[in-house]
């Protein structure tokens, strides 16, 4: 393989692994999205429960048509935004799930190239040492005819 073509190789292979690079960051700030909006609807969550056993503990002692009215709005919109938070966690797993595909794509490309340069280096090192063994056969060759040609050897 001539220098120009494991050049390019290798140009190649520098591209592909700051693709994969990329992506790997990518990942990272899809995992970084998606866990900041679990923690966010776990935290709504909690406070829903909290909430609920709060005010169930102070209806028990004593409540008005106006505080439950505000009781239930405001657990409306919480049940709301904690719906919306979902919806966000979904989506965020669904990034993550492409940005983890694309990141397979681009490490099984870094080992394709890879593989190729492998493969073409040891190409050149067989065809290097295919025309050392003819050189050397050759060599032996003519060594043989020399020492087996009677007027070599009165020239010697």
């Amino acid at each position: 393989m001539s220098s120009s073509n494991l050049q390019a190789l290798t140009v190649l292979l520098e591209r592909a692994e700051a693709e994969r690079d990329e992506a790997l960051r990518h990942l990272r700030d899809a995992q970084a999205r998606a866990d900041a909006a679990k923690h966010q609807q776990e935290q709504l969550s909690q406070y829903r429960q909290d909430y609920r056993q709060r005010w169930s503990q102070e209806f028990a002692q004593r409540t008005t048509v106006q505080i439950l009215g505000c009781y239930q709005n405001f657990g409306g919109r919480l049940d709301q935004a904690i719906g919306q938070q979902s919806g966000i966690a979904d989506f965020a797993d669904q990034r993550l799930n492409a940005a983890r595909d694309v990141l397979r794509e681009r490490e099984m490309r870094v080992a394709s190239v890879r593989k190729l340069i492998e493969r073409r280096r040891a190409e050149t090192l067989r065809t290097q040492m295919r025309q050392e063994q003819r050189s050397t056969d050759e060599q032996a060759a003519r060594a043989a005819a020399r020492s087996s040609n009677p007027l070599t050897r009165l020239v010697a």
